[in-house]
């Protein structure tokens, strides 16, 4: 099992593809969570879960065993290894989650389209954000999985 929250900080005025917000991965496991560090772990959120799903998607259609997440302007950062059964997910505090691929690009997938409700169209990173989730989105449906 594994859940994935993205936010977008409170009080930093008309939204826009540039503000601050954070990341929550959970699962059996654990948590790995952005807020609440010092120093601050906080993130340019729009354009670090775009990062996020386009390296993600990277890496499930590559043979690559292991994939580090750093998100933009942050030290905030998860670590994707596949195992025998899917995938394991780990922040600095260790595995957080064992789950198989379609539940992790399901629950990115949900945060994506949750956050992206905030996002003014006509954004500068808006065209960024449609089209990273649109090749995200790919990922539910292909045989990579």
């Amino acid at each position: 099992m594994i859940t994935v929250q993205f936010t977008v900080r409170p009080d930093q005025g008309d939204a826009s593809g540039f503000d601050l917000g954070d990341m929550v991965v959970s699962g059996d496991l654990g948590m790995a969570d952005s807020a609440g560090h010092v120093p601050d772990q906080g993130m340019m959120i729009y354009p670090s879960v775009v990062l996020l799903m386009d390296s993600l998607r990277s890496f499930l259609q590559s043979n690559a065993r292991v994939h580090s997440f750093i998100g933009i302007d942050t030290s905030f950062n998860l670590v994707v290894r596949r195992t025998k059964n899917g995938l394991s997910v780990a922040g600095k505090g260790g595995v957080v989650a064992r789950a198989t691929v379609l539940e992790v690009v399901t629950a990115v997938l949900s945060a994506a389209e949750d956050l992206g409700r905030g996002l003014p169209l006509e954004d500068a990173v808006a065209s960024d954000w449609k089209g990273a989730v649109a090749e995200f989105r790919t990922l539910v449906t292909t045989t990579v999985l």
